[in-house]
């Protein structure tokens, strides 16, 4: 187990019909591993009256039917599961995709790469090849409708989000901040760096499966010039995007 605190893992109540198993009062690459295994494996395990699953950055939230199960009855399944395996150690859950995103990195689409990159005491060029070259795991889903965080990158990129925030950054913009990258699916304010923009829509409300990235999917970025970006842009919601399937 990579922790020493003996009261983890950890379930708590959430409200009257939900439970959260906690991995790690902080991200770590166990945690999320964990949390996302567990999740998976309590959705195929069919657990009495499990309605919906999620998972934060290190943990796992299920939420009951409480008239097919008694809080009770629920936490006495999820302890059963949780008891059943090193979590910490378990393979990441079927299903998952690779996707390669064609961004823009800097220039007027994405205009605080070298602020991002100077934090990071980086160049622009190494910045852009650090990031392309890292792929990320979709860790968890959350703010906004579909909008994806992504991690870990390397060391360097430990850098704070900005005091001030910016007014906006658009549907598909990139942006970095404590190891972790977002990927926006609305156009709203934010304390993250705009490193780089993409043609990508993470949630498209029109479809069958409005939220296109899941947790546990794997996210490369390649850069492409900026001259390539409308054309990306109206090519449909991919955005120039590729996937694949994992093993």
């Amino acid at each position: 187990m990579p922790t020493t605190d003996k009261t983890l893992p950890r379930i708590d109540p959430v409200g009257v019909d939900g439970l959260l198993v906690t991995f790690g009062e902080r991200l770590s690459e166990e945690a999320n591993r964990a949390a996302l295994a567990f999740r998976a494996a309590a959705e195929a395990a069919a657990l009495p009256g499990l309605a919906e699953t999620a998972n934060t950055l290190a943990s796992a939230y299920l939420r009951f039917d409480p008239d097919a199960a008694d809080h009770a009855a629920m936490e006495e399944a999820v302890a059963a599961l949780l008891e059943g395996r090193d979590w910490y150690g378990a393979g990441l859950p079927q299903g998952r995709r690779l996707w390669r995103i064609p961004t823009v990195f800097g220039t007027d689409l994405a205009p605080q790469l070298d602020e991002a990159a100077a934090a990071a005491g980086l160049s622009p060029e190494q910045a852009v090849r650090s990031i392309s070259e890292s792929r990320v795991r979709v860790l968890t889903i959350g703010f906004a409708p579909g909008l994806p965080y992504l991690g870990t990158l390397p060391p360097e990129w430990d850098i704070p989000r900005q005091t001030q925030l910016t007014e906006r950054v658009p549907v598909g913009a990139l942006t970095v901040a404590i190891r972790q990258m977002v990927l926006f699916s609305v156009s709203t304010p934010t304390g993250w760096r705009h490193v780089g923009q993409t043609g990508f829509r993470a949630f498209r409300p029109e479809a069958e499966t409005p939220f296109v990235l899941r947790a546990g999917d794997e996210v490369e970025f390649v850069p492409v010039p900026a001259s390539d970006y409308a054309s990306l842009e109206a090519s449909g919601p991919d955005g120039g995007a590729t996937t694949e399937p994992l093993e």
